[in-house]
């Protein structure tokens, strides 16, 4: 299970360090995709393999058709260098605005890489009663 966050940043040829508490449970080799609110996706291929599974297991609708190739075709299969870098390709920087400084955020199955700026900006709850409330709608215990 991936979980905290980390801050680094990302060098002018679209490389960045992962994190070494991520990098042991991701392994060599993983797969880095176009993420939801404007993040990247970085799944284990364990992970990733079962996430595909459930995208070709979607009904036939259009909605699906979307979700399948908005996923898919921004996908990237990454390796980690000597370093523990891996090159983010552009499609993806762009995708995420990755310019500078750098958010990785553990999130159970998978790994969220954020610019910093949108990540400060998505990451608050101005009103936690109304988020404990919304917590206790969908079931969830603190």
């Amino acid at each position: 299970m991936f979980m905290g966050e980390y801050n680094h940043g990302i060098d002018a040829k679209g490389r960045i360090i992962v994190p070494a508490k991520f990098r042991e449970s991701l392994g060599e080799e993983f797969v880095v995709t176009m993420g939801l609110d404007g993040c990247l996706f970085v799944y284990p291929n364990e992970e990733w393999s079962r996430f595909v599974t459930d995208l070709k297991s979607l009904p036939g609708s259009k909605e699906a058709r979307q979700l399948q190739r908005y996923f898919m075709a921004g996908a990237a299969s990454c390796e980690v260098d000597k370093q523990g870098r891996i090159l983010i390709p552009q499609k993806l920087r762009e995708h995420a605005g990755l310019e500078k400084d750098i958010v990785f955020v553990g999130v159970m199955n998978k790994i969220e890489v954020w610019s910093k700026e949108r990540w400060e900006k998505n990451n608050t709850f101005d009103d936690m009663d109304m988020a404990a409330e919304r917590m206790s709608e969908l079931g969830l215990s603190f």
